[in-house]
């Protein structure tokens, strides 16, 4: 309930199971990992200690596990009760620890219809909206081959992507700002291989976006 009153925050999924979490963890697109310490069956930071390249927050009633929750890592540790004021210091700190990790990242992690994938940034010049599922996305690649991403929203695929190197053109296309050949008000023409030129339309909503990065 406190975790819904923060905008910057998306909830996705809940457990009360840290055995059924640790199963279903691994399909499942999140940075941030919110743990109790003291759970039936796997203690929290047993649990932390498995997860990998995932941003945790610990919170419990018992003082006694600070350190251990640090050794860990952990961004902060919240004792019980949580005050909301507590919990967004929390988010906060969460959220410049992700920035600091997107600078140094050169790849992400993706479910796709071939199963997990990782996708170098400069692997990626095209991404748009499937044909026949408009939840799926489709990223074409240097070598000539595209690759469909399951289930994902262009804010969150964004959200992922260096953003002085990616831009949204319209409600169905990202494109690699490297990709681009010409520009116009309305439209952008970008070269993908095989010596391959698309020529997409540029809508009003992110004309000005576009044009600040085309300068930098």
């Amino acid at each position: 309930m406190l975790c819904e009153q923060l905008p910057e925050l998306e909830i996705v999924k809940s457990f009360n199971n840290p055995e059924i979490f640790l199963e279903e963890q691994k399909y499942i697109d999140y940075d941030l990992c919110i743990l109790d310490i003291e759970m039936p069956g796997i203690d929290g930071l047993t649990v932390a200690s498995q997860l990998t390249d995932k941003l945790i927050i610990f919170t419990t009633a018992y003082r006694e596990y600070a350190a251990d929750a640090f050794d860990i890592n952990a961004v902060d540790y919240l004792r019980k009760p949580v005050k909301p004021e507590r919990l967004k210091q929390a988010i906060q700190k969460a959220q410049k620890q992700s920035d600091k990790i997107k600078i140094k990242k050169n790849h992400f992690q993706l479910n796709t219809d071939k199963g997990k994938a990782i996708l170098y940034f400069d692997q990626v010049n095209f991404i748009t909206t499937s044909t026949t599922d408009s939840r799926d996305k489709v990223a074409f690649l240097n070598d000539g081959s595209s690759i469909t991403i399951k289930n994902i929203s262009f804010e969150k695929l964004l959200d992922q992507l260096p953003k002085n190197d990616f831009c949204r053109l319209n409600k169905k296309d990202v494109i690699a700002i490297k990709c681009v050949s010409f520009f116009a008000h309305d439209q952008v023409t970008i070269s993908i291989p095989i010596d391959k030129k698309i020529t997409l339309n540029l809508t009003e909503n992110y004309r000005s976006e576009f044009v600040q990065k085309m300068k930098v």
